[in-house]
Formats: C-alpha cells, sequence, structure tokens
C-alpha cells in the first residue's frame, strides 16, 4: 500500500505562484508514475502533469492548460513530488490530488487532495 500527502494549496492572487508538495510513503518501490490532477465544482477531474518514478532522465508530461506555467518534478530521496504552479489564473482554481500508479496510464493511490484558489 502506499500513502500519498498533498500539501501548499492556498489563496493566491492571479498571476501569483504556488508551490505544492506530494509526499509518498509504504511501498515506495511499487510506484511507477506520480502525477497532479485537479477537480473544479461541476467539471471532471483532469490530470495536469504527470511524472515517471525512476532514475534519471525523468519523462514528464503536462495538459495543455500547464504547459509553460507548471513545472512537476521529484526529490528521490524525500519520496516526494512537486507541482509548481507559476502565473497562476482564476481557472487554475481547482482541489488538486496527488496520484501514483504500478503501471503506466493506471492510477492506484490517491491523496486527499488541497484547495487552490486563485482571486482575480
Amino acid at each position: 500500500q502506499v500513502q500519498l500527502v498533498e500539501s501548499g494549496g492556498g489563496l493566491v492572487q492571479a498571476g501569483g505562484s504556488l508551490r505544492l508538495s506530494c509526499a509518498a510513503a509504504g511501498r515506495i518501490r511499487s510506484i511507477n508514475h506520480m502525477g497532479w490532477y485537479r477537480q473544479a465544482p461541476g467539471k471532471q477531474r483532469e490530470l495536469v502533469a504527470a511524472i515517471t518514478n525512476g532514475d534519471l532522465p525523468n519523462h514528464t508530461d503536462y495538459a495543455d492548460s500547464a504547459k509553460g506555467r507548471f513545472t512537476v518534478s521529484r526529490d528521490n530521496a524525500k519520496n516526494t513530488m512537486y507541482l509548481q504552479m507559476n502565473s497562476l489564473k482564476p481557472e487554475d482554481t481547482a482541489v488538486y490530488y496527488c496520484a501514483a500508479g504500478r503501471s503506466y496510464g493506471l492510477w492506484d493511490w490517491w491523496g486527499q487532495g488541497t484547495q487552490v484558489t486563485v482571486s482575480s
């Protein structure tokens, strides 16, 4: 089993930045890849960014809405994944979830979510 705990959400003005963290615990070696999803009120959950979990070089993927503004990264020594979000927009307001999976494309474990609110 893997446990994921997010932190770093909050309220920020448009144009500002936030960095989310996701700390993983448990059977870390089971993790093949990790990612960030978000869900805004009344909308479906969407994948924002993903990163493979292995030795360098890492492979990353981004939603079109995140490209150029968000950066996903990992610190293997701390078993932690990050999402650096810059140039935030009100439409980025959502609950952000950390996820991890054993096989690429599948997500087996989820965090509890952290709220990000961007004011205009």
